[in-house]
């Protein structure tokens, strides 16, 4: 092994996972190690109890996330969470419509088939995904959630080429599944502004990612049940000083998946967002307890992607 870990070294990556738990000295453009983001934000009404939760627990959230996707929200309400996030000036990233698991093909209802939910289909359905992201920079969103390789290679091109916004977020969803340095960083290349790591990696398989890529990282430390459902409230400290600049997500145990979200379960999906904020409340004050040094950013710090009105 020692040949193929000498050769890792010279391609400047590192030859193995980072049991020394290196303190990570990379940061957030405004020098801060750490931000909040609350997901499974669907819609404008749940956005607004999120932030209403927010202020009542005095949890200051940076990013919100949504799953159902652009194309199961109106117009009017896409505008609606733009007016909401630029006021409160945090980012809102919108998952791109299109996927896999929603479509017409069987080999995501196999048992070996279902790494294949969040990826495009065909070319129709990369037309279809560019399209999402359009409409929705068109109005106001300048931060877009991606779980499909080819669709952020594309997704680059045209920020290069004018034909989408130079400052959109093209955030990775914990669905697209790179677990190694390695993968991490292609995703990086790639394009990537931010990556969703998978949830159960260990402290050294995330310091040692941290060594291979500069990009935010994303992590749950409270983890829905359908992507493992583990509570790493205790290790949101180690987190964030091996891994900063991270965003710590909190997800929730014990909760309903409520893709794709409506009216039907909107009632569900407001208490969910405010028991996210509450968990965030929680693992916040374990990192003052444990880490009381650690720095976060202030609302509407430089690198966000902040809707424009």
């Amino acid at each position: 092994m020692k040949e193929t870990r000498n050769f890792l070294e010279t391609l400047g990556l590192p030859s193995g996972d980072a049991y020394d738990l290196p303190t990570s000295q990379k940061r957030f453009p405004d020098g801060a190690q750490y931000r909040v983001e609350i997901p499974s934000v669907e819609g404008p009404q749940v956005l607004a109890a999120v932030l209403e939760a927010a202020e009542k627990e005095q949890v200051l959230i940076h990013r919100i996330s949504q799953g159902s996707g652009i194309m199961l929200l109106t117009d009017a309400e896409i505008r609606e969470m733009v007016r909401l996030g630029a006021e409160a000036r945090i980012e809102v990233s919108l998952f791109v419509g299109p996927r896999a698991a929603w479509d017409t093909g069987a080999q995501v209802t196999a048992s070996a088939g279902k790494n294949l939910g969040a990826r495009l289909r065909g070319m129709d359905q990369v037309v279809y995904a560019v399209e999402d992201i359009k409409r929705a920079c068109a109005l106001g969103i300048r931060s877009v959630l991606i779980a499909d390789e080819g669709l952020l290679w594309l997704a680059t091109e045209m920020k290069k080429a004018g034909d989408l916004p130079a400052d959109l977020v093209l955030k990775i969803s914990v669905q697209m599944g790179a677990a190694n340095p390695i993968s991490v960083r292609w995703m990086e290349q790639l394009g990537a502004g931010t990556y969703n790591v998978p949830t159960d990696l260990s402290l050294p398989q995330l310091a040692a990612i941290r060594q291979a890529a500069n990009l935010p990282l994303d992590m749950y430390v409270e983890v829905p049940d359908d992507f493992g459902g583990f509570v790493r409230h205790y290790e949101v400290p180690e987190i964030v000083r091996l891994t900063a600049p991270v965003y710590v997500k909190l997800g929730l145990r014990n909760a309903p998946n409520i893709y794709p979200s409506g009216l039907h379960v909107e009632p569900v999906a407001i208490n969910l967002g405010r028991e996210r904020v509450h968990r965030a409340a929680v693992a916040l004050d374990m990192l003052r307890r444990y880490y009381s040094d650690a720095v976060t950013s202030e609302r509407g710090a430089a690198g966000l992607g902040i809707p424009v009105i």
